[in-house]
């Protein structure tokens, strides 16, 4: 897999109970694909047209590093299915454990919004 995008957990972005939500993580992951389903595609015309099932294994803390990575999983005529995983990492040893991981869908579009 091919490393992405890095980032490291706010607490701007915690819930209740000192986790990163759901949602930011879904974000960040959504645009670290879109930006590698682009650059695989070579366009900018590329949209999300489908995310499977998400299961979060491991809880992000404050100051946590996120480190999403990417790889090609098909590709159609029109659409290109990305694996995606988000690994947490320690700053003392480098490890990483999955946190999440899903497979984004995105279709190529042309002006009007169709797929090409």
């Amino acid at each position: 897999m091919q490393l992405i995008s890095t980032h490291i957990a706010m607490t701007k972005d915690m819930g209740v109970h000192g986790n990163l939500f759901g949602g930011k993580m879904l974000a960040a992951l959504d645009e670290a694909v879109a930006s590698f389903a682009t650059m695989y595609c070579r366009t900018p015309n590329m949209v999300t047209l489908k995310i499977d099932e998400m299961v979060f294994k491991e809880s992000v803390k404050v100051n946590n590093q996120v480190r999403i990575y990417c790889d090609v999983v098909e590709v159609g005529n029109s659409s290109i299915r990305i694996k995606a995983e988000a690994r947490k990492v320690s700053y003392y040893t480098e490890q990483e454990r999955v946190v999440c991981s899903t497979i984004f869908t995105f279709v190529r579009i042309d002006e009007d919004g169709r797929p090409v």
